[in-house]
């Protein structure tokens, strides 16, 4: 399965952005998917998680309120919206499959897309 994020561009804090993340195959739509973030330096950190059908999503504190992770599966996408975007949110941000949903471990994560950069002005 690749994956291909988007979506990704320079804006001001409270801003909003929606990333997309396009799968090959219609695999992905019987997995749970994820998005991680990235800045130089430091771990790659879990951000949001959907499950495989939608029912059911899951957030780090940090966006909570603020980020919603959604899917949909006739057209193997899935999506980050992110509102409020704040200096913070500034990362390279990933999507990623996980046979474990649930799941805020990289590790568990086996599909990868391969980044889009996210960066929030003050």
């Amino acid at each position: 399965v690749q994956l291909q994020a988007s979506g990704g561009g320079l804006v001001q804090a409270g801003d909003s952005l929606r990333l997309s993340c396009a799968a090959s195959t219609r695999t992905a739509n019987t997995v749970a998917v994820g998005w991680f973030r990235q800045v130089p330096g430091k771990e790659r950190e879990f951000v949001a998680g959907i499950k495989w059908n939608g029912a059911s999503t899951y957030y780090t504190d940090s966006v909570k309120g603020r980020f919603a992770i959604s899917r949909d599966n006739a057209k193997n996408t899935f999506y980050l919206q992110m509102n409020s975007l704040k200096a913070d949110d500034t990362a390279l941000y990933y999507c990623a499959l996980t046979f474990r949903y649930g799941s805020r471990r990289q590790e568990e994560y086996r599909f990868w897309g391969q980044g889009t950069q996210v960066t929030v002005s003050s």
